[in-house]
């Protein structure tokens, strides 16, 4: 991974922040002459900066034109579905064949713990239509899973996902029922986990991830 330099992390975290806080429009082709200026900038660290971005699955860019905000198709999202069934499954069965070590039974007391923050979450916000939280202790919950076999590779794989994620996550959480179904099939992985049974913890993830296919609609 290559290591970016201060202006082109400072351009990076300075977009990444605007898409994420939903100041950018998705119909928008944005200008990186503009950008660069706005942050007072070259043009070398920004243009860097957006390759990152575009590698990290945040943008889409259009050469010698700009670049658009990376929106949700079926493709990306099947994509990203079935990678991140193969990382969090490989991490369930890791997980669950060693339960009783002390690693394991720290990442889960934290996987618990944060299953709560969801919960509460869903009662105090969701009802409103604010997801945000909900989303949060949603990706702490399942990035416990990746944390737990400490791979370096794996981690920078599943965080280049993210952003799609978070978009498949707002879409889905959109259909009637599905936050209440979410902490249902996070409720009924953690007692198989809990309990070792990787086998049947394994079978509801995979449902749990797949989930989408089914109700979010894409273009």
């Amino acid at each position: 991974m290559k290591v970016m330099s201060s202006l082109q992390q400072e351009a990076y975290n300075y977009i990444k922040r605007l898409i994420l806080t939903n100041k950018l429009d998705v119909d928008v082709l944005y200008s990186e002459t503009k950008l660069s200026k706005e942050l007072g900038i070259s043009r070398t660290p920004m243009r860097e900066a957006l390759q990152c971005l575009s590698q990290d699955g945040y943008i889409d860019i259009i050469p010698s034109k700009g670049f658009r905000i990376r929106q949700l198709n079926q493709k990306d999202m099947q994509e990203t579905i079935q990678i991140r069934c193969a990382i969090e499954g490989f991490c369930t069965h890791c997980l669950a064949s060693n339960i009783n070590t002390p690693k394991a039974q720290k990442i889960l007391r934290e996987l618990e713990n944060t299953l709560d923050l969801q919960v509460k979450s869903a009662q105090n916000n969701c009802s409103d239509g604010n997801y945000e939280e909900f989303i949060h202790y949603d990706h702490q919950f399942h990035l416990l899973l990746v944390k737990y076999i400490n791979n370096e590779e794996v981690n920078h794989i599943y965080q280049r996902l993210m952003y799609l994620i978070k978009l498949t996550s707002q879409s889905a959480l959109e259909v009637e029922g599905r936050v209440e179904d979410t902490l249902d099939e996070h409720k009924r992985y953690f007692d198989r986990l809990k309990a070792g049974d990787g086998d049947a913890a394994y079978r509801i993830l995979i449902s749990h991830l797949t989930m989408p296919l089914n109700v979010v609609k894409t273009k």
